[in-house]
């Protein structure tokens, strides 16, 4: 929540409005007085990693009532407030709208009672109601994520992962936790659970013995952990609760295993925010100034939201009232109704007898083990025959194949690395033995997951296919890479991880500089040419500058930086921080940049440097590589299977159509199929870049909130066609 209040109040003072900050929620809107101050640059610093809010948040009885809403109301005209963002949950949203409903007649009472003036109604006569979800529950219809979730599963799984590690040492056999809807869900996937409870998806009756008999076989397969989680609020068909402690006495009841219960509680909530949900923020309270800057008296309120990589403004009682048909397709037990507003997929598997082969190619990525695990047991699920390659297609050369069963890939999920092994080397120098290999394991499809590697691999096996028939198969690419350097995806697995990795380094940086005043700090991110890393680091962790190879710079632009810097220092806020992509520069390198800002800055103030190196490769990958892996994995695989069948022709599969040879990839709101060979044009080979990155738009964004007076020419929806510019609207009489 802190990200987003931060980047509302520096968007609103960029365009020229006044910005109030109001504390303790509605209550602070009744109640006025101190708890509505004016914001200004300095009062949202150092709030990018703090958890929570830091305005404060509490429930208003008052602000239900009609004179509480007339007392707010007061308060709001007094200080010229004509636009209100709103970040909380549907109950918040759904006030906020009722209150700018009332508004025209909430002012005649005042006017009537003498407390304004019929001027200040006319100058006040319209408010403007912009919203944005901050939730760690993720159950508000209309948008894909909501503030806090990814960090609350941040949470979850560093708990589950801590009593995994137990687990080594000690036979714990079963472990219940009780955590939210969505979240149970998501850390179900990410964790590998046996067995997960959900409200809108009741277990079929004599769900019992069907989980006994499940923790029997894992304990006949020397499987030490078993976790089940259940949400709050967990129901089976009969409407009957289950709780941690029903399924506790269930399993030693009926199985004698030793079973232990945590309970998350509001630990899922606290904590440093993660770097998914400080972009999130940033983006929508960015784009939420835009919003009421655009409003019109006619505009109905929207709620900002994310579809798939895409910011977007809904109406918000539109959401609001969805939101609620769910909960009451819950309380009539129209469990399905519920499910299809949630907006979950129901997946029938179909059995098909193929042999699918799956590999890693290129530098290792968080969450590789993820998608491979999916591959796998989806391919098992649908009848097909899996094979592991081990280190990429050097291994594949040399027949480092062999079958990989569903127990092979348990725990994979939260590994890091490749547990496969991975390789650099492209196919093209060692086509026939690759051909004979897929011959001699009869293999009929292959599924490549890596980075700008595996994107080269595909197309070589593609050109290849008019002098090897073996290649003549369904080939599907799946991007994983800290670098996001992939054509043809927003994002890849693996970035999520690394941005993680990033924005916690800076954090102990920049706390490190608590006691010290005046130090600027530059550090050196990985990426090759992609300069994904540092910009979106940068923008995650309040950064002052990000140097970059797709945007040039020079020494001027370095200057520039330096006393932008130095007049910083000026302020109650005496730390910098700078970014370098290690390769954005051949000649500007991190060592010349350090030296340059020690030099200029000498007096005013100091520098360190840090080169974060492989250290952004490695650990646990995020819930976000997790899921993300797991999801489009299935996916891959579902459209394999699909393809398989599509192309098999007397008793051989044959594909050498360009559609048969696809990288899956985000897309602003899709995921997509798209043919590696129609992403050529895309792609700058020499670089190993896209030609194009949605990200470049988000720059500004860091420019902005770092006080650098540029402009916005691209809302980071891409839905807008208009330039903002520094009060290039009339906003010197808004308020926000």
């Amino acid at each position: 929540m802190n990200g987003a209040v931060r980047a509302v109040v520096r968007m609103g003072i960029y365009v020229g409005a006044k910005v109030y900050l109001i504390h303790e929620g509605y209550q602070g809107m009744v109640d006025g007085g101190d708890n509505i101050k004016e914001a200004t640059w300095e009062s949202v610093s150092s709030m990018l990693q703090v958890g929570g809010t830091f305005i404060g948040s509490a429930r208003c009885a008052e602000f239900r009532t009609h004179d509480g809403r007339l007392r707010a109301a007061q308060n709001l005209v007094k200080r010229g407030i004509t636009n209100l963002c709103v970040i909380g949950g549907d109950g918040s949203l759904t006030g906020a709208n009722l209150f700018r409903e009332e508004w025209s007649g909430l002012l005649e009472e005042l006017v009537q009672s003498g407390k304004i003036d019929e001027a200040a109604a006319q100058a006040h006569s319209v408010l403007h109601i912009v919203g944005m979800v901050g939730s760690i529950d993720n159950d508000f219809c209309g948008t894909d994520m909501t503030i806090g979730t990814d960090s609350a599963l941040h949470r979850i799984i560093e708990v589950v992962d801590a009593i995994m590690t137990t687990a080594q040492s000690y036979v714990i056999v079963c472990m219940c936790l009780c955590v939210c809807r969505y979240l149970a869900l998501v850390s179900a996937l990410a964790c590998g659970a046996d067995w997960v409870f959900i409200p809108e998806l009741p277990p079929e009756d004599g769900w019992e013995d069907l989980m006994c008999q499940k923790l029997s076989e894992n304990r006949a397969d020397k499987k030490r952990l078993n976790i089940i989680i259940v949400a709050e609020g967990a129901i089976d068909s009969s409407n009957k609760a289950i709780s941690t402690d029903y399924v506790k006495d269930l399993v030693v009841r009926c199985l004698g295993f030793d079973t232990r219960v945590t309970i998350l509680g509001h630990v899922q909530r606290g904590g440093t925010p993660s770097a998914f949900d400080r972009i999130l923020a940033s983006r929508m309270g960015v784009e939420a100034v835009l919003a009421l800057l655009e409003a019109s008296p006619g505009t109905p309120a929207c709620v900002v939201s994310l579809c798939g990589n895409q910011a977007v403004r809904l109406p918000l009682m539109e959401c609001v009232q969805m939101t609620q048909e769910v909960q009451k397709a819950m309380d009539e037990k129209k469990f399905e109704e519920a499910v299809r507003l949630r907006g979950f997929v129901c997946v029938c598997v179909s059995q098909s007898p193929f042999t699918v082969a799956v590999l890693n190619v290129g530098a290792p990525a968080a969450g590789m083990n993820a998608a491979v695990r999916s591959a796998v047991r989806v391919g098992i699920t649908e009848g097909h025959k899996m094979l592991a390659v081990n280190d990429g297609f050097e291994g594949f050369s040399k027949g480092q194949i062999k079958e990989i069963k569903w127990g092979d890939v348990g725990g994979w999920t939260g590994q890091g690395g490749s547990l496969l092994g991975t390789k650099r080397t492209l196919p093209l120098k060692k086509l026939d033995k690759i051909a004979e290999q897929i011959r001699i394991h009869n293999i009929n499809a292959l599924l490549v997951i890596g980075g700008f590697e595996a994107f080269e691999c595909v197309l070589q096996l593609c050109d290849a296919r008019s002098k090897y028939e073996e290649f003549c198969l369904p080939m599907c690419m799946l991007p994983a890479t800290i670098s996001n350097n992939v054509p043809g995806t927003d994002l890849s697995i693996g970035a999520d991880t690394s941005l993680n990795a990033i924005v916690e380094t800076c954090d102990r940086i920049k706390q490190s500089a608590s006691g010290t005043k005046r130090r600027v700090f530059i550090i050196e991110t990985m990426g090759g040419y992609c300069g994904y890393l540092a910009s979106v680091g940068g923008l995650a962790a309040g950064a002052d500058a990000a140097y970059i190879y797709e945007e040039p710079f020079d020494i001027r632009d370095l200057q520039a930086n330096v006393e932008h810097l130095t007049a910083k220092m000026k302020t109650s806020i005496q730390r910098g921080l700078v970014l370098r992509n290690e390769n954005s520069n051949d000649n500007y390198t991190t060592d010349f940049i350090y030296q340059l800002y020690s030099e200029e800055g000498k007096g005013v103030f100091d520098c360190r440097k840090n080169v974060l190196g492989h250290m952004q490769q490695g650990g646990a990958p995020s819930p976000f590589d997790r899921n993300f892996g797991t999801k489009i994995a299935a996916k891959a695989m579902q459209w394999i299977s699909k393809r398989l069948r599509e192309f098999y022709r007397e008793g051989r599969v044959f594909a050498n159509t360009e559609d048969s040879a696809c990288l899956l990839g985000m897309r602003r709101r899709a995921l997509l199929f798209q043919p590696v060979i129609q992403l050529k044009d895309e792609t700058d080979f020499e670089h190993r870049i896209p030609k194009e990155q949605w990200w470049l738009k988000l720059r500004p964004l860091m420019k902005i909130l770092a006080k650098y007076k540029t402009s916005y020419d691209v809302s980071d929806s891409g839905q807008l066609e208009h330039v903002v510019r520094l009060r290039a609207k009339d906003t010197d009489n808004s308020t926000i």
